[in-house]
């Protein structure tokens, strides 16, 4: 059957860059973190907007500078160095249906290769990289897709907040707000490493309500997460998954939280840094105008003795 509309076919938008369900929904992730997530979005998009993603022989350049959006700006090259060692060392699963419409999985890394350059102080230096051969035909018949930006991807310090933003942004068209996935499974989607946080409450603790936070905070969408248990005292068996979109002054606090540090951005989400208003902003402008004074006067003073 022939797709209404491929992945491949998306423009890169206001809205962001064309991520394909296949990827999204990948497992064997929990290795990354959210730099790393990072960065392999900058470089996809960055081979999608080329036009040449079906090329199984495309080789692609970006500048070093592009991919140091991911990082704080306090961190050097050999934070992108551990980055792409990650990203080159992680196998793992992608679903796809195959031309015969049979469901298949390919086992298999991120990247074909990294090329950087041996010297740091190289003028002007960049990134050479290529995508697995085994890619291109999934790529190919992908139909599904969510909108991700980069700068929101960015502006999150926790890698489960990365992939619940793009679990949502891959369900935010359809007719349906809510979705039920078992424990599980919400596990391997988020990148939860094997063994860790296998009690409940530990994973609400960890993974989902810091993922949560991050995604309402900073993203264009808002979220929330629900146990499901088949009565009160049963064990919980799934999460229901609620989401929608920010509008008027929602919409604007996570702009603008975004365009902001990311030192202390937790505690401001969690309404635990307490915001000066205008009045008391200027009265404390005021008191620190007149230390200053002040401290200019005794020095002038200690100057003329």
């Amino acid at each position: 059957m022939k797709l209404l509309s491929r992945t491949v076919e998306q423009k890169t938008s206001v809205l962001g860059f064309p991520k394909p369900g296949e990827f999204i929904e990948m497992t064997g992730t929990h290795m990354l973190e959210a730099s790393d997530r990072a960065v392999f979005n900058l470089l996809y998009q960055h081979a999608h907007d080329s036009g040449r993603l079906l090329d199984s022989a495309a080789e692609w350049e970006i500048p070093l500078l592009t991919l140091r959006q991911a990082f704080s700006k306090h961190d050097n090259n050999a934070r992108l160095r551990e980055t792409l060692l990650r990203l080159k060392g992680v196998t793992v699963s992608v679903s796809y249906t195959d031309e015969n419409g049979e469901p298949r999985v390919v086992i298999t890394g991120l990247f074909d290769f990294f090329d950087i350059p041996a010297k740091e102080l190289t003028k002007h230096p960049t990134l050479r990289y290529g995508l697995p051969r085994k890619l291109a035909p999934i790529l190919e018949s992908s139909g599904r897709w969510g909108r991700i930006k980069a700068e929101i991807v960015c502006s999150m310090t926790s890698k489960y907040a990365i992939a619940l933003y793009e679990l949502v942004q891959l369900r935010a068209n359809l007719d349906r707000c809510v979705e039920v996935f078992p424990v599980d499974r919400l596990r391997e989607l988020l990148g939860v490493p094997p063994g860790n946080y296998e009690r409940v409450d530990n994973l609400m603790r960890k993974v989902i309500d810091p993922a949560v936070l991050q995604v309402n905070g900073l993203s264009d969408m808002s979220v929330a997460i629900e146990q499901r248990r088949q009565h009160s005292r049963a064990p919980v068996h799934g999460f229901a998954l609620t989401w929608w979109k920010k509008q008027g002054d929602e919409f604007r606090a996570a702009m603008q939280e975004r365009n902001r540090s990311k030192v202390g951005r937790m505690a401001r989400l969690r309404g635990e840094v307490e915001t000066m208003d205008a009045e008391r902003l200027a009265i404390a402008n005021g008191e620190v105008a007149r230390t200053l004074e002040q401290m200019r006067a005794e020095e002038s003073a200690k100057a003329t003795r």
